[in-house]
């Protein structure tokens, strides 16, 4: 059945081609801080250990409504690890840093995240496609505040 919802086909194709590159670095972020609340330790283990598994909890619901407005678009969401793994722009994370470079981690890929979903916008604002502007924003400013508070535990 066609989609008619007031947004043109390859308008559509685009603002999900940009929401699939913001599903992936979000995904790998939910991936990177989920590793980090199992294997963080250090002096700050409790603070950190919470933290994280309230971020990647926030996390696990923003993919499940970036898919899902993918969807409404008409166009498929990608799945796996090899799909998220070409689209992202945040770096897989392939041991256990420190809980400092941890956090120095995380406030760069919450940015790189936060940078993504500004680069789709115009996209989205171009289509008058309220809902997923408004998802955009959404997202970065729990990124954006995510990383000032990263960034407030670390040293100056």
């Amino acid at each position: 059945m066609d989609i008619n919802i007031g947004i043109g086909k390859d308008q559509r194709e685009a603002i999900a081609e940009g929401l699939s590159r913001l599903l992936a670095d979000s995904y790998t972020l939910y991936l990177k801080t989920h590793n980090y609340h199992w294997n963080v330790t250090g002096p700050m283990f409790q603070t950190l250990h919470t933290m994280f598994e309230e971020e990647y909890t926030e996390l696990a619901m923003a993919v499940d409504e970036i898919a899902e407005r993918i969807r409404a678009l008409g166009v498929y969401a990608p799945g796996s690890y090899k799909a998220f793994a070409a689209l992202s722009s945040v770096e897989e994370e392939e041991s256990v840093p420190s809980a400092e470079d941890m956090i120095r981690n995380l406030v760069v890929a919450h940015e790189t995240v936060v940078r993504t979903a500004r680069e789709v916008f115009p996209l989205a604002e171009d289509a008058s496609d309220e809902p997923t502007a408004d998802l955009l924003t959404q997202r970065m400013q729990v990124s954006e505040k995510t990383a000032w508070m990263l960034r407030s535990l670390l040293a100056a």
